[in-house]
This record gives structure tokens, C-alpha cells and sequence, in this order.
């Protein structure tokens, strides 16, 4: 049987069937967070069931991230940990914080099934319908219709969120709409970045022949201004040096002036995207971006938050194609040098992985997207400790961290804007109104993943275990406003405090 090419969004190939599911709890997102939501609803007593736009369970982390971002595991409690204690049973650890997508995947399902979560996929979201703030019903392309008490939109991209008339943001603000130093454009930090002056001309030396390919022809904005862009998304790509890889595919469509500026910058005597790649159990990797032109598709997300499900499946090919087209190219263009090649061809994609799409993760890297905009915003302030919030739902602990948003040209020389690396502060607890909306909006609707945050203080906090960390407190919060029949925004902060201390969650 032959892999499928890997998708984003596949059109519906039945016609709508109208069924109507009445729950207390509806979890829209089969992500790390969301799975971690419906496993304290139910714990909590409430009906629940995740409906998920794809096919898998887990997101990221089940999708190539293997090696834990955090920062700091004592911050990391609850459910959350519970996870990766279910993960130490599995490799004979007490805990394991590295491991193999098929692994994460399938501890996820043992603990929805171990908690009777029932799970929908290929839940494509089509409209919401509300009565005064309180979301009534959501429906899905199929004709699915799901009727909750409470809502938790886990997705990354906050599409339940957004069509339920919640505030939101995308890309980033400038630094004078918080009062912060890193967000908006910056420049300052050399990560990632050339070491090198490339020529960027498409003939050497002759501006007029234009650019190369993955440079764009915008101009640099003033430092902390703020814009439209979004950092830059990609696969984390789960490789192995087994006998039995899976060769690196040469995608349709390939396009080898993709990879020009990555040939002169390589000949120039610099190879490095490699150099951020991460052994995992059973000689498999988790390898992400590192170095001025590697797996990030710079300036290639930008319209991915905004985007109908058609849109985002072309941006979702163009990824496909950029990353796969990039090893192909490292691993077999004869104008590379013979230790470039030999380097990565060494490597493939692992049988035993993702195998229904040869061995390449099914989930994009969206490491950013919509931003809710609630009565408490999440900042730099918050991250660094000059501010402290008074009603905590988790913990945060990792870099203010910022891929390149865009590859442009300053006075001529051919540069990566947007990485931002900044950490030292300890952790850092996060608000409880930071994960509701505004009241006046939707009362009935809890945002663990999408949180507000500015964009400089979501690089910090958009870790996986805290998505876990805030799917638990989100389906703890939603369960405790059905029970006292009031609005997210107005349950009983003490009694969810001690709720939460006492189901382990870390809170200072």
C-alpha cells in the first residue's frame, strides 16, 4: 500500500447528516491540551467528548516534538505530569521527557479510552450559533452538531474561538502597547541567522536580475515596531540512521531555486540545519530548525491564522514541499559538497512513524496563530516577574522565544528578522482571566491554548506541557461553572484554586 501525501484539510466526500450531540463538556481540538481537558472533565464527573479536525490525537506532541520544551519540569504538575510518568512505565523510567511520536500518540488514547472519552474526527468547524454570550451550538461540515454547556477551543489556531465572537490578535504588537522591550521587529539577537554574506541576486553582483527565492522584498520597519507577520512554522521531522529508512522523498513540484541562498550560504562554509536534531529512544531523532536557512518556511505562515480550510491546505502542501524538497536537496544535489550529502543521506524517515504518510508527521508546527484578546493579557511584564498575577491556573517557565518571521534585505546583505532567545527569570504563574474571554462576549467558552498573551509572552508559554497544564485547569474551570450555573468568568476563584492544589497542579 502507498503512503498518502500528507494533508491538512481533505474535502468532505459525504453529504451533511444532521446529528445532534448533547454533552455537558465539548472540546474542540484533539491537541495535547484538549486531550488533557476531556481527561479531568470526566474525572470532574461531566459528560465530554473531543471532536478533532483530523485524524490524530495529541498534536505536536505526538507529531515529532519528542523533546520536551519547558524549561523547568518542577513547574510542570497535574495531568501533565502524569503523562510523562505514563511515558517513564512505558521506556522503564519514573518519567520520560524524550520520546517517539507512535508512543506519545498511543499513550494519549490509553488515557481517553481508560477515562471513557469518546473522540469524532475529520470535525471540520462550520459555524457557531450563540444566544445572547452563551455559545448554543457549534457545527461541523459533516452536519454534526454538538450542544455543551461549556466549550474549550484547544486547537492552535483558536478557529472556535474567532467564530464565537471572541477579541483576538495575530502577529505582533509593538513594544508600546504593553510597555515591553522584545516584542514587535527586532534584529538584535544572532541566532539563526547568516554568518555569512551571501550574494542575494539572481546573478551574482547584478541587482537588477532581482532577488533569489525566499528573500522578500519587504524593508525593515523600525526595531519594536509591530505587524502582521507570524514566526515562522515547521515539521519536526522524527529521523532515524536505521537500515530500514525510509529515504528522503523528492516532493512534486520540486523546485530547486528554493534552495539557491542555501547553496551559496553552504558553499560559503556553512552547514548547520542539522545542528539542532535530538536523540530520542530507538535511535530516532526529533530534528528542528537551527541555523540561517533550515526547516523553517520563512514568511510562509503569515496567512495561515486567517485562512478558510482550502487556504490553509495550500500553505500546508507549500510546507510539505519546501521541507521535504530541503532534504531532498541536502541529501542528492550533486553541487553540494560530497560531505553535505553523505551528512544527511544518512538519515531517512523511520517505517514505523507516521505510516500512513511515509514516515512525515501529519501536524504542521503551528507555533503561533490567533491570540485571544481577554480582560488580562499575558506580557513580558508577567514572564520576567516585574508583575505578578493574583489568580494563577499554571505555570510557564521557558525562553521568551521568537522564530524569524521574515528573510530580508538591510543596506544589501541578506538577513533573518524576528528570533527573539531571551530567558533567566524563574517560573512564572499564569492567569486565570488570561484564559477566559471578556464577559461581555462568550460566557461559556474556556481558551487553554489560544490564551491571552501577547506575542512575545505566548513564545514563552506555548509549550506543551503547558497546554497540558491549562487543558486541565480549563476543563476544571468549565466543570465548576456548570456546577454553580454561573459564567466561566464568575465561578469561585477559591474553591478552583484548591481544586486545582489538589489535583496536583503547580501554582507558585
Amino acid at each position: 500500500m502507498t503512503a498518502d501525501v500528507p494533508r491538512y484539510y481533505a474535502p468532505p466526500t459525504k453529504p451533511p447528516v444532521r446529528q445532534v450531540i448533547n454533552t455537558d463538556l465539548c472540546v474542540y481540538g484533539g491537541t495535547s491540551g484538549g486531550v488533557v481537558a476531556a481527561v479531568q472533565g470526566t474525572r470532574m464527573g461531566k459528560s465530554v467528548i473531543i471532536a478533532e479536525f483530523g485524524k490524530h490525537l495529541g498534536g505536536l506532541t505526538s507529531s515529532g516534538l519528542g523533546a520536551t520544551d519547558i524549561g523547568n519540569k518542577s513547574a510542570i504538575g497535574g495531568i501533565s505530569r502524569e503523562f510523562y510518568q505514563r511515558l517513564g512505565k512505558h521506556y522503564g523510567t519514573a518519567e520520560h521527557w524524550t520520546f517517539e511520536p507512535h508512543v506519545a500518540e498511543q499513550t494519549f488514547r490509553e488515557m481517553l479510552r481508560e477515562a471513557h472519552v469518546p473522540v469524532r474526527f475529520d470535525q471540520r468547524l462550520l459555524l457557531v450559533r450563540k444566544e445572547g454570550t452563551k455559545i448554543k451550538e457549534i457545527v461541523m461540515e459533516d452536519g454534526t452538531i454538538y450542544r455543551a454547556k461549556v466549550y474549550i477551543d484547544a486547537t492552535y489556531e483558536g478557529d472556535l474561538m474567532a467564530r464565537a465572537g471572541v477579541s483576538y490578535t495575530v502577529g505582533r504588537e509593538a513594544n508600546s502597547v504593553y510597555g515591553e522591550t522584545f516584542n514587535g521587529v527586532q534584529t538584535f539577537h544572532p541566532n539563526h541567522n547568516f554568518y555569512a554574506t551571501v550574494d542575494p541576486y539572481v546573478v551574482p553582483g547584478v541587482p537588477e536580475s532581482g532577488i533569489v527565492k525566499g528573500i522578500s522584498d519587504a524593508k525593515l520597519a523600525p526595531i519594536g515596531s509591530g505587524d502582521k507577520h507570524v514566526q515562522a512554522y515547521n515539521f519536526r521531522m522524527c529521523l532515524t540512521k536505521s537500515s530500514d529508512r525510509i529515504a528522503f522523498p523528492k516532493p512534486q513540484g520540486y523546485d530547486p531555486s528554493r534552495y539557491e541562498l542555501l547553496k551559496r550560504y553552504i558553499l560559503s562554509g556553512h552547514f548547520d540545519v542539522l545542528s539542532l536534531t535530538i536523540e530520542m529512544p530507538n535511535g530516532k531523532t526529533d530534528t528542528n530548525n537551527f541555523g540561517a536557512i533550515s526547516t523553517d518556511n520563512i514568511g510562509g505562515s503569515d496567512c495561515w491564522p486567517e485562512s478558510d480550510y482550502v487556504q490553509r491546505e495550500a500553505i500546508f502542501q507549500d510546507h510539505v514541499n519546501y521541507q521535504q524538497g530541503l532534504m531532498w536537496f541536502l541529501a542528492n544535489d550533486k553541487s553540494l559538497p560530497d560531505s553535505v550529502r553523505k551528512t544527511v543521506s544518512a538519515y531517512g524517515l523511520p517505517t514505523d512513524e507516521f505510516v500512513e504518510t511515509g514516515g512525515w508527521p501529519h501536524q504542521l508546527y503551528i507555533r503561533e496563530a490567533r491570540r485571544m484578546i481577554s480582560n488580562y493579557v499575558m506580557t513580558e511584564a508577567e514572564c520576567t516577574g516585574k508583575r505578578v498575577v493574583q489568580e494563577p491556573v499554571g505555570m510557564a517557565a521557558y525562553t521568551m522565544d521568537s522564530h524569524n518571521c521574515q528573510r530580508i534585505l538591510i543596506d544589501g546583505v541578506v538577513r533573518n528578522e524576528g528570533n527573539v532567545e531571551v530567558g533567566g527569570f524563574p517560573p512564572y504563574p499564569i492567569s486565570f482571566r488570561s484564559i477566559v474571554p471578556k464577559p461581555a462576549e462568550v460566557t461559556n467558552l474556556v481558551v487553554p491554548v489560544c490564551l491571552s498573551a501577547s506575542h512575545i509572552a505566548y513564545g514563552s508559554i506555548r509549550m506543551e506541557p503547558v497546554f497540558m497544564v491549562l487543558g486541565q485547569s480549563a476543563a476544571t474551570i468549565a466543570a465548576q461553572s456548570i456546577d454553580e450555573r454561573r459564567a466561566v468568568q464568575r465561578i469561585d476563584y477559591e474553591k478552583l484554586k484548591q481544586k486545582l492544589l489538589a489535583d496536583k497542579q503547580v501554582l507558585k
